[in-house]
Formats: C-alpha cells, structure tokens, sequence
C-alpha cells in the first residue's frame, strides 16, 4: 500500500492533504523520515505521524445538518466555532469534512475518516449531485432563470447547473438549484454575476443524502445501506 493511501486509512488526512504531510517530513517508516511521495508499504512497517505509531481505523460516516456560523475545518486559527464542535459526541475517531460549505451556508455536510471515499467524492470526475435552497433579495426574472438554465459563463470558467425551479411559484425569491460542479463560492457567484444578492443559502442534498429527519445543528451516522450508496456513487 502507498504511504499516502495509508495515512487516509488511519484518519491521517486525505490522500492529496496526506501528500502535504509527507512532503514536509513529518511521517516516519521505521524510524526513518520519508518524503517520497509514491513510497510503498511491506505488511511489517511501522508508520508513526508527529512521532506517534498510526493505524487504521474503523471508519465512521456522519451526516451533519450545518448551522450558520460554523466553520468548516477540523480547526479555527481564530478561535471560531468549527463543524467539529458540532459532532464532538458523535466519535471518538479523528474525522474531517468532505468539502465545505461556507460560514453562512447551511445543510448537508458529509464527515468521514475514509479517506478514499472522501478523495472521491471531492473529485469532479464523479458528478456528485448537490441540491440548494437560495433565497434571494429579490424574486428571480424569468429571463435570469433562463440564463441559468442554459449555464452562465463566469470569470473561471462555465457554470452549468443540471436543473432549476421556483419551489413556490407564488415567491420567486426562493429557486432551488441541482448542480455537480464544486467550485468555491460558485451558487452564490452564480446569482451575483447577475446582480442579485444571495440571503440565504441551504443545502439539502449532497449525493443522494437528504435532510429527512435532521433538523438544523444535529447529525447522525449513515446507514449500511447509505454508505454502500456512496461507496458506489465514488466508483461511478
């Protein structure tokens, strides 16, 4: 097994954050530094990250239903309030988020120390569908729906969205977008670039994961039957 697969086995990080961490020295394979980006495991080594001995973990599935104000990091330099602070209670393994959703944003967020599944989910290869509530500051024209329908063109590049709607037809404030594309910031960009101003943002699906029975601030650990939904979604 490479080094970096390993490390996103015991909940080190990521296979790319992984890569980081060995490039800077702070993984040792029998006592010896290694910095080799591709170097291959033997069944008897002995890996310790930050001199302590890792190894793999059970992995653990959380779907989180985010407040606002939340960051979403493991850690805040500035002392803000983070997702993990959230699911404190919810492990004793070390887990991370899959992506992020910005402070004012909230909804569905995926935690896991599964590496592999994580680094999956994240590439833009897989397609993973995300779903958003938006309201705006004021009801959407029709003829910016229609831009959106046939994808805008934004400073970084096209926008394509898979679908869009007004929820209620009697409030064109609030659309409802599905999209795969995970570029920063891009629902919100995608409004701006047409003069509106994004007010509230929620996410209510994230791979087929939805916000049925979670109310806002809780979680809860996926299913067997969700995880293999997943893990079948990455392969994809």
């Amino acid at each position: 097994m490479r080094l970096n697969k390993y490390l996103a086995h015991c909940g080190v990080a990521a296979r790319r954050k992984a890569d980081e961490i060995i490039e800077q020295g702070l993984v040792q394979v029998n006592g010896k530094v290694v910095t080799e980006m591709g170097y291959r495991l033997t069944p008897k080594d002995k890996v310790t990250y930050k001199g302590k001995v890792i190894l793999p973990v059970r992995h653990v599935y959380i779907l989180l239903n985010k407040p606002k104000d939340y960051i979403t990091s493991v850690s805040d330099e500035r002392n803000r309030k983070t997702v993990m602070d959230l699911i404190a209670k919810a492990t004793n393994e070390r887990v991370y988020p899959v992506g992020r959703l910005d402070r004012n944003t909230t909804g569905l967020l995926l935690l896991t120390n599964d590496g592999d599944l994580a680094l999956a989910l994240s590439h833009p290869s897989k397609e993973v569908e995300k779903v958003y509530e938006v309201e705006l500051d004021r009801g959407l024209a029709r003829e910016d729906f229609e831009k959106i329908r046939k994808g805008l063109e934004l400073e970084d590049g096209p926008a394509p969205v898979d679908e869009i709607a007004y929820p209620d037809k009697g409030n064109m404030r609030i659309v409802g977008v599905a999209l795969h594309i995970g570029r920063n910031r891009i629902v919100r960009r995608i409004f701006e670039h047409l003069g509106y101003k994004v007010e509230r943002l929620d996410r209510t699906v994230y791979a087929g994961l939805t916000k049925k029975d979670l109310p806002r601030s809780r979680w809860r650990h996926l299913s067997s039957r969700e995880i293999m939904m997943l893990k079948n979604h990455a392969k994809g």
